[in-house]
Formats: C-alpha cells, sequence, structure tokens
C-alpha cells in the first residue's frame, strides 16, 4: 500500500490510533512511548503490513517540523531557575561532550572497519560522519522519559539533562553537515568550519532571544479578539523563527529553543492555553514522527548490521558517552560521581540521529545507506537498553526521590496574570478542636475558601458548613513565598 491522497487520512488516523492505544498498554510494563510508536511504523511498513514509504526527503522534512515544535515545548517547559545552577556542566556536556562523543566513536567505527570479520569498510571521515549523526542526546526522547517518571532526582540532574538534550542538537547537526561537506571536498577548511560554527551559534542566540522577546510582547500587547488564535500566533512565530534563523545562516534548533525557554519564563497572556496548545502539538507530532521514521525502514535491512551496530551501542553506552561525561564535568567536582554515572546514562539515542542520517543519503554520501541502518539500529538498542531501565538506575544509585505533588485535589485553575496561589489543606482532628465551621478557622489575612471537597462532593462554604475530619479545603490568596501550615488554620 502506498501513501496518496485519498487514503492518508485513513491510514494517518489508523496509525495514531493503534500507536496510543499500544503505548497506553507498553508503558504499565515500563517501555519508552516513543520506542511503542517506532515498533508501529515498523509492523504497518514495507517488510509488515506493506505500507511503503520511502521518501528521505520527506522524512527530513517532518522531522524538522516536529524538531521545531519539540524544541520549543521543551524551552517552554525549562525554568531558568531550575537551570541557573546547572547551565554550565550542561552547556559543557552540549558542546564538548558532543564533540568528545563523536571523535571516540568515530575513531572506534574506523577500528572496526578494519576488521577482516566487519562488513562495513568506511573510511575516517565517514566513520566521523556516522559517530556525528548520533552524537548527541535525543530531546525528545529525553523529555518525553524524564517528565513521564514519578520521580524526582537529585543533584539538579532533571534540568541539566534536559538542557543538555535540548541544546547539543545544533552541535551534532553542524558536525554533521561540516563533514559532508568535507567529505564531498567542497573546499572547507579547518578554519571555514570552525568560523561557520561560531557564525551560527551566534546567529541562533540572538535571533531566539530578539525573537522570545518579540513573542511576550506581542502576545502582551496584541488585541486579536479571540484568545483560542494565540497558541496559533505563538506556533507561527516559532516556525518563522527556524526559518529566518537558517535563511541567515543561523542554526535554527536553537534558535527555537532559546525562543522556548524566553516564552515559558517571562509573563506572558494566555499562558496556559498557549502551554496546553503547543504542549499537545508537541505530542502529535513525536508520534507522527516515530511513526515517520518507522515506516522509513526495512527491518529485514537491520540484520545486515546487527553486529556491528550492537558493537557501537555496546561502545558508546558503556565508553564513548560515558568517558566524554567525565571528561566534561571533571571540573564541576561538586557533582558527584555517581550522578555523573548516570548524567552518561541518559544518553539516549531517539529520532535526532536517525533525522541527522537522512543528510547523508540525501547528499548521496558513498556508504550512506549503511550509515542510515547503523543509526536506526543503534537508535533501537539505546531505547530498549537505556531507556527503559532509567527509573531502575535512578534508584539503584540512590538518585531519585517521590515526585512532590503539584497543583491541588480539585483541578481547578487561575490565569498567572491574577498573581495568586491556589492550594488545597486537609481538615484534622487538631484543627477542629476549637470549631468546625469556616468562620472558627483562623485564616491568615487576604486568603478565601473557594470549595469544599468531601470524599466524591464538592461543597460551596458558608459560614453555617459543619467542616468534618478529611475535608478538604480549596483555598485562594495572594502569593506567598512559604506555604500555610496547619497551625495558621487553628483558632
Amino acid at each position: 500500500m502506498i501513501f496518496s491522497s485519498e487514503n492518508i487520512l485513513l491510514i494517518g488516523s489508523i496509525l495514531l490510533f493503534v500507536s496510543i492505544v499500544i503505548s497506553k498498554t507498553g508503558s504499565r510494563f515500563g517501555i519508552p512511548t516513543l520506542l511503542l510508536f517506532l515498533f508501529v511504523g515498523m509492523l504497518f511498513g514495507s517488510d509488515g503490513l506493506g505500507i511503503q514509504f520511502h521518501d528521505m526527503a520527506d522524512a527530513q522534512f517532518i522531522g524538522m517540523v516536529a524538531l521545531t515544535i519539540i524544541l520549543f515545548s521543551g524551552g517552554m517547559d525549562t525554568k531558568i531557575e531550575e537551570i541557573r545552577p546547572v547551565w554550565k556542566p550542561g552547556v559543557v556536556l552540549s558542546t564538548l561532550g558532543v564533540f568528545l562523543t563523536a571523535l571516540l566513536t568515530g575513531l572506534f567505527i574506523w577500528f572496526l572497519s578494519g576488521m577482516s570479520w566487519s562488513n562495513i569498510e568506511l573510511p575516517l571521515t565517514t566513520s566521523l560522519l556516522l559517530a556525528a549523526t548520533m552524537s548527541s542526546t535525543d530531546s525528545a526522547s529525553v523529555f518525553a522519559i524524564l517528565r513521564s517518571q514519578k520521580m524526582n532526582l537529585k543533584h539538579n540532574l532533571r534540568p541539566m539533562l534536559e538542557l543538555e538534550s535540548g541544546s547539543n542538537d545544533p552541535m551534532a547537526y553542524m558536525l554533521t553537515i561540516a563533514l559532508i561537506q568535507f567529505i564531498q571536498s567542497t573546499g572547507n577548511s579547518m578554519t571555514g568550519v570552525a568560523f561557520a560554527f561560531f557564525i551560527q551559534f551566534i546567529v541562533g542566540l540572538a535571533i531566539g532571544y530578539i525573537m522570545g522577546q518579540a513573542i511576550v510582547l506581542l502576545v502582551n500587547k496584541l488585541n486579536i479578539g479571540n484568545q483560542s488564535l494565540y497558541p496559533i500566533l505563538v506556533l507561527s512565530l516559532a516556525f518563522f523563527t527556524f526559518a529566518i534563523t537558517d535563511l541567515l545562516h543561523g542554526n535554527g534548533y536553537l534558535a527555537v529553543y532559546i525562543t522556548g525557554i524566553i516564552v515559558g519564563n517571562k509573563k506572558i497572556m494566555f499562558r496556559r492555553e498557549i502551554a496546553r496548545f503547543v504542549d499537545g502539538f508537541n505530542w502529535l507530532f513525536q508520534i507522527i514522527l516515530f511513526l515517520t521514521l518507522g515506516l522509513l525502514i526495512n527491518p529485514s535491512e537491520l540484520l545486515d548490521v546487527a553486529l556491528v551496530g550492537l558493537l557501537i551501542s555496546l561502545f558508546m553506552i558503556f565508553l564513548g558517552r560515558p568517558l566524554s561525561v567525565i571528561l566534561c564535568l571533571l571540573p564541576f567536582r561538586k557533582i558527584p560521581l555517581k550522578a555523573k554515572h548516570f548524567v552518561s546514562w541518559v544518553g539516549l539515542r531517539g529520532a535526532v540521529p536517525i533525522i541527522f542520517a537522512t543528510y547523508p543519503v540525501i547528499a548521496g554520501v558513498e556508504g550512506s545507506n549503511v550509515i542510515f541502518n547503523i543509526v536506526f539500529f543503534i537508535t533501537l538498542v539505546s531505547l530498549i537498553v537505556q531507556g527503559s531501565s532509567i527509573p531502575y538506575v535512578a534508584k539503584f544509585l540512590k538518585l531519585s526521590t517521590p515526585l512532590e505533588e503539584t497543583g491541588n485535589a480539585f483541578g481547578v485553575e487561575l490565569p498567572d496574570e491574577l498573581e495568586t496561589d491556589l492550594s488545597d489543606k486537609l481538615i484534622t482532628a487538631d484543627i477542629l478542636k476549637n470549631g468546625n465551621t469556616l468562620k472558627d478557622m483562623n485564616l491568615p489575612q487576604g486568603t478565601l475558601v473557594m470549595m469544599v471537597k468531601r470524599g466524591d462532593q464538592f461543597l460551596i462554604p458558608n459560614g453555617k458548613l459543619e467542616l468534618q475530619e478529611n475535608d478538604k479545603l480549596l483555598l485562594i490568596s495572594e502569593k506567598r513565598e512559604e506555604p500555610m501550615t496547619d497551625s495558621q488554620l487553628e483558632s
């Protein structure tokens, strides 16, 4: 079966439905959701149920759109106060760490290519190109897996890992493009490559910052009238950020991530509506991306590279990535060794390496089909071995703590611009000892009770309502630094 304008909606809706149903079942067994999407694509592909999709250029375009949304959404969820203590090691990992991983892995691949039993024959530059395509940790996989696990990580590891995965794709992208140009002898010298790196980073950072500030200003000042249009406006400007940055020879992926960080950390109208809209699009395009990549591969071709792919995977997991992490984090002595081991374990490969592996194929680099199949195989191994074991490794290293509850038990939310806090408080016997009505409660000034939850019932409070033990109060108050304590409710 081939995709056409007549059946694309039918096939696409079936793939989305099956992916979501299977992911719900698989998540119970600790299987990464994105891996399941990949498997669904492979199941429906040419070696499975027969859907024919082999267009690398279309897959690359879908990947570009998806990564723009994923990185912008990840930036919006990144809180500056959380990354401020860890931005230095995060940036070092996302730049020098990517370079070291590519270098060490590339040398190992070149070493394997010289073996008589090996079925790959790649020169040094092509070996480095293969390593460069998968040298970054995948932002989609890291964001999805870390945020789906019911745990907190000590030593600010979560913001550091999210910062690294959100900002290291530009480095891997530039290494990939530079090596393709070098292999094809376009005349680029090492000086020219270094200058291109510098320009891409500077332009990406500058446009990302400018567009972030512009989006905040437009949303807060522009009176569209229909609040449903504001999320669409923001998403359109995120795409514009990527496109204009790329047009000016900057790195679009870095720009949209920086833009997302600024938008997510500024006061902005309709923040909650925008965040939900972007998060929904984020999940939709993650599913589409992994389904597309699953359809693109012929699983039978993976058998030819299985041995080499497994050896490279083991090297990256147990030597290449750990060694690059240890070297990068040597100056940061406050980060304990077990935390560094965990950082190295979360070096997940995912959609990004596969997308980057399409660039050599489209450019016609010799041996590019082998590169694509090896990268796909290594991604599968990484998601299976590392992705499914992250919670267990965190517990083994004693780096995880129970997830703190957020929000309130009532599911009520208020706009951020109201400058208020919503919280819930459990009524205990101590609170009731001097009275069981709201007028007997010694509420702090500026605090009101909006609702009372008793079992499955929701009660509207008034002065005569008799409270019972285990009732929950929904409190609204002016923003305060410290949460309200039980003693403040005792009269």
